[in-house]
């Protein structure tokens, strides 16, 4: 495949047909017209493969899948899958990956795939004394731990080590509790946590002569960070009424406000995660883990604030930054079951966890910029409302022609509501008869 096939810069693939944007992905992704196949209902998650999945299977669940462009991601050029069915994210992620492009794209990172699994330990009559046992047999433990999955340790992973803190003030009184740090490789890693927490129990027990009660996975994955930076060019800030400057600054400013105030920095994250979420879901990951992560690294300070940070450097080019937990991964789970998810990290190439998660993350900042760029200047109704637009119309029973020409009227009227779309469509009826 030569460079220019691998660019994901594709002008005016939005106004292509479905059909053409597919074969404009087959020769752009390296992916064969059976493989982008996976994608589409019919050649996607079957029913009887869902039924192995989970339980009490009577169907499955669409959601749009979309092609995020223009990323360039640490020098290299990715098309992103997207599963979301809000309008505008897939749109905006794109543009504001293009205004990356001039400053030299996102810069993206992620540290070493250590996770966390926590024992509690009830019952303890002498805390001190059973956190010195539990010391001295450090070494012993940590490599049962790695014992529990010869496949990971063949790998390079496994147990790294153990930590130990007494909660002093809790409903039930004070308790022991274990933090088992585990580098999963390429894996989201709960089962491995989980499976190993099991068989370090009986030990603990014997040692402590405590009780274990609960022994689960922590999704604060606070040791498992993905970071991204970006730097858009002055230049590339301006547009219609608005200068650069002011674009600049009213970014910063709408920052700032989730920065100081967690009712605001709720929804400044949840953009962020409407860049993330679409990815992990689109790559059969677990967004729930991901999404629960994200906003208690958003508290760690206790306080709730947001995930990113928006400045200027001085040239005065925008700089955007974002660091949250990423436990992500590419082997096991949906990521491999799912015939969809399986063809997303192909589009995509990505050899490791670490990788999507890089990827994932400069998502995420560009879905930042996007929100806060139309919070800070035209408002985020104006783009949104618009794509939002085609959604009620065809929720108004518009079909085929219909839909664009309705969708079109209610964005001129500025009136983008199923009863608008409805009287519309009645008084067109009229017309005909």
């Amino acid at each position: 495949m030569n460079a220019q096939s691998k660019s994901s810069r594709i002008p005016g693939y939005y106004n292509l047909t479905l059909e053409e944007r597919l074969k404009e992905l087959v020769s752009r992704s390296g992916l064969t017209a059976a493989e982008l196949a996976t994608f589409a209902p019919e050649g996607g998650l079957s029913t009887s493969r869902a039924d192995q999945m989970i339980e009490n299977v009577v169907g499955v669940h669409g959601l749009p899948l979309g092609i995020a462009l223009n990323f360039l991601i640490n020098g290299r050029d990715v098309l992103v899958p997207m599963a979301i069915e809000e309008p505008s994210v897939v749109a905006g992620a794109s543009y504001m990956a293009k205004l990356a492009r001039e400053g030299g794209g996102f810069t993206a990172s992620a540290s070493a795939p250590e996770m966390i699994g926590q024992i509690q330990v009830l019952d303890i009559a002498d805390m001190d004394s059973a956190r010195a046992k539990l010391l001295d047999n450090k070494g012993y433990l940590l490599e049962k731990a790695s014992q529990s999955d010869p496949v990971l340790l063949r790998l390079g992973g496994g147990a790294r080590d153990l930590e130990f803190r007494v909660i002093e003030d809790s409903p039930i009184g004070p308790f022991l509790v274990l933090h088992l740090i585990y580098n999963v490789v390429d894996a989201m890693g709960a089962n491995t946590i989980n499976s190993a927490l099991e068989k370090l129990s009986p030990l603990i027990e014997s040692i402590t002569g405590g009780r274990v009660l609960l022994r689960i996975l922590s999704n604060l994955a606070d040791r498992r960070l993905a970071r991204a930076h970006c730097t858009i060019p002055l230049a590339q800030l301006g547009f219609g009424d608005f200068s650069a400057e002011e674009v600049r600054e009213g970014i910063i400013a709408a920052w700032a406000f989730a920065a100081a105030d967690a009712y605001r920095a709720a929804t400044h994250n949840k953009g962020i995660m409407n860049g993330v979420d679409a990815v992990v879901i689109a790559t059969g990951n677990d967004w729930r883990a991901v999404e629960a992560g994200a906003h208690a690294y958003a508290a760690r300070s206790g306080r709730y604030t947001s995930l990113s940070t928006w400045s200027k450097d001085a040239n005065g080019n925008l700089v955007g930054e974002l660091e949250m937990p990423m436990a992500v991964g590419i082997v096991g789970g949906a990521t491999r079951v799912h015939p969809g998810a399986a063809t997303a990290l192909k589009l995509m190439s990505i050899q490791s966890a670490a990788e999507l998660a890089e990827v994932i993350v400069s998502v995420g900042l560009a879905q930042n910029l996007a929100a806060l760029r139309a919070l800070a200047t035209e408002g985020i109704q104006s783009g949104h409302m618009a794509l939002h637009a085609r959604q009620v119309a065809i929720a108004a029973g518009a079909k085929g022609e219909l839909i664009p020409r309705l969708a079109q009227q209610l964005v001129d009227e500025k009136v983008i509501r199923i009863d608008r779309a409805e009287e519309i469509l009645q008084n067109w009826q009229n017309d005909c008869n």
